[in-house]
């Protein structure tokens, strides 16, 4: 399949995670190689939405999304058709095609692409909403963890200590309902980067590393007791 070239064709790369997030400028370079566009699913500029709304206003009547993932925890690519379905409906009739790789791109290597773009399903509109009855009300959370993304905090490691706590978390059977996962801007105080904090408790932890964070989630957020050598006072 060919990857863009038509004035009225257009190809984007969509990072799905925070991760790609921080990895931006080394996307956007990769995706303007093959005169892509660049968006992110979430916390990232131009949002999916944004982007597909320019490229339509644009003249294009056929975009291809390829969903970017360079960690473990971003969600599927069943998002990016949710997301895109919406905006479809949204556009109504003057909706142009859009497509929807079946995989992820899992490194931003020419070989890896050309692979993920032999398998795109269309965008037919009938594809889940936005909304569910699972998602009506707060989860009912002992804990919220919030995890600095922050620019010093990403600078010193916190997208390890996420994953990592993420993944214990997995590990110890703990959900949405047990500990709420927040992935956070610039929480301060940014001296003691990575910070992470434990709410309603207000317990704060200090240059949370991967080993740290695995303590935290064992000693404090499953065995009751919090962590006295990273805690911030």
């Amino acid at each position: 399949m060919e990857t863009g070239g038509r004035d009225d064709e257009a190809l984007v790369l969509v990072g799905m995670s925070v991760r790609e997030v921080e990895t931006r400028d080394r996307l956007a370079a990769f995706a303007r190689s093959y005169d892509a566009a660049l968006a992110f699913l979430q916390v990232g500029d131009p949002s999916l939405t944004r982007e597909l709304s320019r490229l339509a206003d644009a003249g294009a009547d056929r975009i291809v999304l390829v969903g970017v993932s360079l960690g473990t925890l971003a969600p599927g690519a069943s998002w990016l058709r949710r997301i895109a379905a919406h905006w479809s409906r949204e556009r109504g009739e003057q909706a142009p095609y859009v497509g929807v790789a079946t995989s992820l791109l899992g490194a931003p290597e020419p070989a890896d692409l050309d692979l993920v773009l032999d398998a795109v399903r269309p965008v037919t509109g009938d594809e889940p909403g936005l909304t569910s009855p699972a998602w009506e009300d707060v989860p009912a959370y002992r804990h919220q963890l919030l995890l600095c993304r922050g620019p010093r905090c990403t600078a010193l490691g916190s997208d390890r200590t996420a994953e990592s706590m993420i993944l214990a978390l997995m590990r110890h059977g703990l959900g949405d309902d047990d500990v709420l996962v927040t992935q956070t801007a610039c929480q301060f105080p940014c001296n003691q980067a990575p910070v992470v904090s434990v709410q309603p408790e207000n317990v704060w932890y200090a240059r949370v590393d991967p080993a740290a964070g695995e303590r935290i989630v064992a000693e404090h957020l499953v065995g009751g007791e919090p962590v006295e050598e990273h805690r911030l006072r």
